[in-house]
């Protein structure tokens, strides 16, 4: 702070140096100095009104303005020099012409301590604004995050009135998580027990999984079981342009934390401030975010394990998070929230179609079949899109076509209305009708649920197939499946029209992708060998994650995988050519396929297993 008051002080001499020379400036500028044989003349000619003499320098007022004849413009006050050596009689003349010799001077200058004060003004505003930032400063605002106002202390998430906490009850599909949580709870609701026995619950609780997963539900489902206040923050509010005031308002959420424990902390998308330190973007450790990260390690370390705040935290990035932040004592349990099973989607539906009149015809289990990798917040939506579509059909009750309806429009996008030429309509019936029947012919491919060639979002015609139960893990021999139903539209137009065109964009990324990971990452291939060539998502900076030689070998064993899988696509479709025709001539007068029929026109058998879990 000392260097700062002297940065103060020498900004302060400067101004007051700069209003002087400002405020002398328009003192002067209209009192110009003539020569005395112009002051002469003008008493000669009865131009002067009075005069004010002290000594020899005289000041004064004409009557009427006149131009100055040695530059500078008209003048009507003025100043001039008697020399020493004249004799004129200039009182006679002065009185000759009437002129008033007055006692006070003609022109009134700003005394010394008036212009001593207006020079001080501006510094003084300047010390004013600077002693306001350091008391914000010394009251815990962060900086000079004080001139952006004091923020009202945090306070715990309130209830509307009536409105019924969210418990476990409210939460489903995530029962080991539940497990997990459990611990928490109790501790919350009998820390005495675990003093007793020495025990100490972990500080903190980190909520890892994909979006949509109900990471922060389970957050205030805990809160709500517990019963104690909730305090809920994004990590993004920590940030702000001035470095220091994240650091700031940590401090405050837990103080204010403490003052009702036993409570829950919830930080939501943490990694926006708990990435890993370090990378060379902050400059010196003062970056905002470091700062901001410092601060929670620090709040977190200061934990006694009796205080009763707990911090759960969420997150989509678990593995850019800093080491510290995820260590014993900090966030020591981590708890990953993945993606509910068939079970865990039908429970969701059920807690999501409470409010929602069904009709008896919704099988929410058949729906949670159909709907493999769908999390929570999807269930959701899925759920609501089904009320909306019945609203707009004027029904009292949400039926079983309005859910497959509107899972349709969520897993392919809305219809879009749009007329296609006859033959690119029977060239897309083609290519729709290839991704399907190579998905009925492959063994252990996922079933066909629909084939329509209806346009939706930026696709002109979907095949829909999904597995009868969720898969974990997948063999080389399934993933060689997808690759050669993603390439069966392709290999239809091939074999039927000897062409290929745009519609295989989307199908070709999926296949990419798939060879790309049988190849570098899961040991499918015998050239590469049983290694993680590109681990993770090297795909992103591809070339950049291993040697030259063996990049060359991946492509040259992804080519030869898709490759044998393309001819073995146009072989079984040329085989099986009179399915594929009965496919398409279905489509082209239906437009749409269930199961069902879909399977019946081609002549192929569904076999069905005893899927219950």
């Amino acid at each position: 702070m000392r260097g700062g008051w002297w940065r103060l002080i020498v900004t302060a001499l400067v101004v007051y140096l700069i209003a002087n020379l400002v405020l002398s400036y328009f003192d002067q500028a209209n009192e110009p100095t003539i020569s005395y044989t112009e002051f002469s003349k003008q008493v000669n000619d009865g131009n002067v009104a009075k005069i004010y003499a002290k000594g020899d320098s005289i000041q004064g007022q004409l009557r009427k303005g006149q131009k100055n004849p040695e530059g500078g413009g008209n003048y009507t006050k003025f100043n001039t020099e008697r020399p020493s050596f004249a004799h004129d009689d200039l009182w006679a003349n002065l009185t000759k012409h009437n002129v008033t010799v007055t006692a006070e001077p003609v022109v009134q200058h700003r005394s010394f301590l008036a212009n001593l004060l207006i020079s001080l003004a501006p510094m003084l505003i300047i010390v004013g604004l600077w002693i306001l930032v350091a008391r914000r400063m010394r009251a815990g605002l962060g900086g000079a995050g004080g001139m952006l106002g004091r923020k009202a202390p945090p306070k715990p998430v309130e209830l509307v009135p009536g409105e019924k906490r969210t418990t476990f009850e409210d939460v489903a599909g995530i029962d080991e998580v539940e497990g997990e949580l459990n611990d928490v709870v109790d501790f919350l609701k009998n820390p005495d027990a675990y003093r007793r026995m020495g025990a100490k619950m972990p500080r903190g609780v980190l909520l890892a999984g994909p979006p949509g997963t109900g990471k922060t539900l389970l957050a205030r489902a805990v809160a709500g079981e517990a019963g104690v206040p909730f305090f809920s923050a994004s990590a993004s509010e920590f940030i702000e342009m001035i470095v220091g005031v994240g650091a700031s308002r940590v401090r405050e959420l837990f103080a204010e934390a403490r003052k009702v424990a036993p409570s829950i902390i919830f930080i939501d998308e943490i990694d926006t401030i708990g990435r890993a330190r370090g990378g060379g973007a902050s400059m010196g450790g003062h970056d905002e975010r470091e700062q901001t990260l410092n601060q929670i390690l620090t709040e977190m370390d200061g934990f006694s394990g009796s205080e009763g705040v707990i911090v759960i935290a969420a997150t989509n990035r678990a593995d850019i998070l800093d080491p510290a932040l995820t260590r014993p004592g900090r966030f020591d349990r981590i708890v990953q929230v993945s993606p509910p099973d068939r079970g865990g989607r039908e429970a969701i539906l059920e807690i999501h179609t409470r409010e929602i009149p069904l009709a008896e015809d919704v099988d929410l289990a058949q729906v949670a079949r159909t709907t493999p990798g769908m999390t929570g917040a999807d269930l959701a939506n899925l759920a609501n899109e089904a009320a909306l579509l019945a609203v707009k059909r004027k029904q009292e009750r949400v039926t079983q076509s309005d859910m497959s309806d509107a899972l349709e429009k969520v897993q392919l996008g809305a219809e879009r209305p749009l007329v296609m030429p006859e033959e690119e309509r029977r060239r897309t019936a083609y290519h729709e009708s290839g991704h399907a029947l190579l998905g009925m012919l492959q063994p252990g491919a996922d079933p066909v649920r629909k084939i329509t060639i209806v346009p939706r979002g930026r696709a002109l015609g979907v095949t829909l197939s999904t597995p009868d139960a969720d898969k974990y893990a997948y063999t080389e021999e399934y993933l060689r499946g997808r690759i050669i139903g993603a390439l069966g539209g392709m290999a239809a137009e091939h074999v039927v029209y000897d062409v290929i065109t745009t519609g295989s964009e989307s199908d070709l990324e999926q296949v990419t992708n798939i060879a790309r990971g049988m190849v570098s990452r899961w040991g499918m291939s015998e050239e590469v060998g049983r290694l993680s060539a590109l681990p993770n998502d090297a795909q992103q900076a591809y070339g950049l994650a291993a040697a030259p030689q063996t990049l060359d070998v991946i492509d040259t064993e992804m080519r030869r995988i898709v490759d044998e899988c393309y001819e073995e696509a146009c072989r079984k479709l040329r085989d099986h050519r009179g399915q594929l025709d009965a496919l398409a001539q279905a489509l082209l007068a239906n437009e749409t396929l269930e199961e069902a029929d879909a399977y019946r026109i081609a002549g192929i058998t569904r076999l069905t297993k005893d899927l219950d879990q």
